[in-house]
């Protein structure tokens, strides 16, 4: 288990104080998904890992830890597929809602506790998730976009969740797998003046967005809004081979510090709600990705923490 500080200066206290040194680079945790699995959780629900929420936190805890004493700095919380219109569809209320996305920060900080007891001395942080529109509706959208919304309801979608999960306050939003240039706009317009440190993360295919927009075109909608909160960029939930050229646009296009945290390299079959191929996730990866201009690195679906701490020891080394 990687749980010692590296060597260095004074540990900083806050995620944008381990971005203010342009040489450090922090390390994420992997999937939620395969590591509830590996534990032995039926996720073969519409709200996936957002279901253990209500049901059996303390597993959300568990997989937390596990990825905290295997190396990552940052724990990304169950909260991808929690909405309000998701819950509504089980009969969850609005009020019980909040409180689940609450809980989902609470439980990562709890997890946090937990893993500093056993002595994991370094900095631990909690990234807040929200997945884009096409979580919520179970069906593999976000890895197409264009769901024939406004930009406008798109916002009006996401503004209600980012502010519970704003006042719970993580240490960083993490606006992910977002598929579209489109609904990057509308969720920079709902994270402003919410006050907490965000990133935007793109799933891309190729050179291009899941909905076909070139990287340049979608980095560059997050370089012309400005939003103060938006403090690192990049792609998550994509093919590794894909990540190095995206690290590289977004860090060219935009200056932002970059975030990359790709999946194993199986793909995701949507029908049959199923991994096929073979993974092509390692650690080798994590330097290429540094070298282009990652400073948040770690993996997505299918990465666990043994491929977490193999990342962690290469770029700590």
């Amino acid at each position: 288990m990687s749980t010692a500080t590296p060597a260095g200066p004074a540990a900083p206290h806050s995620l944008a104080d381990a971005l203010a040194s342009p040489s450090a680079v922090v390390v994420l945790d992997g999937g939620m998904s395969n590591q509830l699995e590996s534990q032995g959780h039926d996720l073969s629900d519409g709200l996936w890992s957002a279901r253990l929420l209500a049901e059996e936190p303390e597993a959300i805890v568990a997989a937390h830890r596990a990825y905290y004493e295997a190396g990552a700095d940052v724990a990304t919380t169950a909260s991808y597929q929690a909405t309000f219109e998701g819950f509504a569809r089980r009969g969850i209320g609005r009020d019980e809602a909040a409180r689940l996305l609450t809980l989902s920060v609470d439980l990562a900080r709890e997890a946090a506790r937990q893993a500093r007891t056993a002595g994991v001395a370094r900095p631990l942080w909690v990234a807040a998730s929200a997945g884009p529109y096409g979580a919520m509706l179970a069906d593999g959208s976000e890895y197409r976009g264009r769901y024939g919304l406004s930009v406008p309801a798109l916002e009006a979608f996401h503004r209600p969740r980012l502010e519970v999960l704003a006042a719970a306050r993580p240490d960083v939003l993490a606006l992910e797998t977002v598929p579209d240039a489109d609904e990057a706009r509308a969720l920079l317009r709902a994270v402003r003046g919410l006050g907490v440190p965000a990133w935007l993360s793109y799933t891309v295919a190729g050179d291009r967005t899941r909905a076909g927009q070139p990287l340049e075109e979608a980095f560059g909608a997050v370089a012309d809004a400005g939003v103060d909160e938006v403090v690192a960029v990049g792609v998550n939930c994509c093919a590794p081979e894909d990540a190095e050229h995206a690290v590289a646009v977004a860090a060219r296009v935009t200056g932002k510090p970059v975030v990359v945290y790709p999946n194993s390299g199986e793909a995701w079959d949507a029908r049959a709600r199923g991994w096929r191929g073979r993974p092509t996730y390692t650690a080798d990866r994590a330097e290429s990705w540094r070298r282009a201009g990652a400073r948040l690195i770690g993996g997505c679906c299918r990465v666990g923490p043994e491929e977490i701490e193999a990342v962690a020891d290469r770029l700590h080394a």
